[in-house]
């Protein structure tokens, strides 16, 4: 019992020292609390210095020129709030002694102080509190409608509003700083503080001088809150205007432009907004066109080749050119279609040739590309066939042919024999030429082994003959133009044979009539 009063009599001690004599207590190192406008803070009161089961009274006070009192705990009671002023309805304490400051606003900047009262002394330690805010957003407002090449124009001004501390605003072009030069880029900022609020709008207003390269360029402003992310605003895009300083004339048609196609000029200005009204000049003949930068050319011919131009109706000396031309390829071959001549006879052929360009010559014969182009300084049978030539400009190209018929009588070339592979027969073969095809005969009877096809006027025709004795055999070809005949000596097949019997063998020539007789085996029985 005697401890328990001493304890009491110490608590009582403390107390009574804490409330009639403070200026003993000791003061902990200043420092800082940051907090967000709006939300509640947490300003720390100890950090752990002194034990909870130490401390006998809590208390958070601040200056206002004097103490102002905000709420007390003591040990295993509630914490009461001594504040009368704005803090009555605000403060709180945390079960940690932390002291809880909801809405927090700029007039919250300022040092409070929490107070412990512990068996053994009484600390102080002050928390200097600061509160920030970030902007509630950037935007770009009075915007320009556009931008003049070289004159220094108001682009636009971004707006900050409601910050704490004021907002630093960047101008950016295609995400890229923009810096006050004093000729092209002028930044004016101006700050205002709200009254009631204590917050910061900063307006940054951009003069920009634009050059042709801007055309398109985004502009954005960004700001880098104290406590927060960067916030950038929403891009503007800005039409760049400049007078025309180039012109040019385009031709648009298909390649290669003929005869009957047609073609369209189209007048290119590179100023901004791009002119509309332009003088077309087409040989010697001007055409004005408004609303529109192109003209039209339809069904051109080759007379249509030759310079155009086209220039600004407001600024006639700004004009641009280009040539036309207009290709063609002509070509006359004679002669033409079916030809008939006769065997012997000269042909002559003319190719003329009408083109805007170079052009080259091609030949064939029966799908066969030829080397050169055909000449018929005497005709022949081998010369009969279909000739095409093809004349060629870049990707023109025109075609013409005649078929070639060789005519005339009937010659023999070649009349041969040789004997069969069997040995048993002789063939007889026979070539000749001539136009139309010519029949052929033969002196002897024979059968056909084969009739070529009848082509440039050749034929060739084969027969098989057994002549029982040496004869002459003729062979005769013939069309309305003549005959030709022309003959061979043929001999007659004969085989040695071997004879058997029952005394004596022997050799015997004789002829085919007497082959009757001959068996498998070759003897005579």
């Amino acid at each position: 019992m005697q401890k328990k009063k001493t304890k009491n009599k110490t608590e009582q001690h403390l107390i009574f020292k804490y409330a009639f004599s403070l200026a003993s207590c000791t003061v902990a190192g200043l420092e800082t609390v940051s907090g967000l406008y709006g939300e509640t803070l947490e300003i720390p009161c100890h950090n752990g210095a002194t034990k909870e089961e130490d401390i006998l009274i809590t208390k958070w006070k601040y200056v206002k020129g004097i103490p102002g009192d905000l709420l007390v705990k003591q040990k295993n009671k509630n914490a009461v709030i001594m504040a009368t002023d704005e803090y009555k309805d605000r403060v709180s304490m945390a079960a940690n002694s932390s002291l809880l400051l909801s809405a927090a606003k700029l007039t919250d900047q300022r040092t409070f102080t929490c107070m412990v009262v512990a068996r053994e002394d009484i600390m102080e330690y002050p928390i200097n509190v600061m509160i920030y805010k970030s902007p509630e957003g950037l935007e770009i407002s009075d915007q320009a409608e556009a931008l003049e090449i070289g004159k220094l124009t108001k682009l636009g001004t971004c707006v900050a509003k409601d910050a704490s501390p004021a907002a630093n605003i960047t101008w950016l072009k295609n995400n890229k700083p923009l810096v006050a030069d004093g000729e092209g880029i002028s930044i004016r900022t101006s700050v205002l503080l709200d009254p009631v609020t204590g917050l910061s709008t900063t307006a940054s207003t951009l003069e920009y001088s634009a050059k042709k390269e801007d055309t398109d360029a985004q502009f954005t402003c960004s700001t880098q809150p104290t406590v927060g992310s960067e916030l950038v605003s929403s891009p503007v895009t800005l039409t760049v205007t400049y007078s025309t300083e180039n012109i040019v004339l385009q031709v648009i048609a298909q390649d290669p432009l003929e005869e009957g196609d047609n073609v369209t000029l189209k007048c290119v200005a590179d100023g901004n907004p791009a002119p509309t009204n332009f003088n077309f000049h087409l040989q010697g003949e001007m055409v004005k066109v408004e609303d529109s930068n192109t003209y039209t050319i339809r069904n051109v011919s080759r007379e249509t080749s030759g310079e155009y131009k086209c220039s600004l109706i407001d600024d006639p000396s700004m004009e641009a050119s280009k040539d036309i031309t207009v290709n063609y390829l002509d070509i006359n071959l004679s002669p033409s279609g079916n030809i008939v001549e006769h065997v012997g006879e000269a042909l002559d052929l003319t190719l003329k040739i009408d083109s805007s360009g170079e052009s080259k010559v091609f030949w064939t014969k029966d799908n066969i590309m030829l080397d050169k182009e055909p000449e018929f300084a005497a005709l022949t049978y081998s010369d009969s066939g279909s000739y095409e030539c093809e004349v060629t400009m870049g990707l023109l190209s025109r075609k013409a042919s005649f078929d070639l018929i060789v005519e005339g009588a009937p010659v023999i070339k070649q009349l041969s024999k040789q004997l069969s592979e069997d040995a048993q027969h002789k063939v007889l073969i026979c070539e000749a030429e001539g136009s139309p095809k010519p029949a052929v005969s033969w002196s002897i009877n024979g059968t056909l082994l084969d009739e070529s096809p009848f082509i440039n006027g050749k034929i060739t025709h084969k027969i098989k003959v057994v002549p029982s004795a040496n004869l002459t055999v003729s062979c005769t070809v013939s069309n309305e133009f003549g005959i030709d005949t022309r003959a061979i000596n043929v001999s007659s097949c004969k085989y040695k044979v071997t004879v058997k019997s029952s005394s004596l063998s022997l050799l015997h020539n004789f002829s085919y009539s007497d082959y009757s007789l001959f068996l498998s085996d070759k003897t005579i029985i």
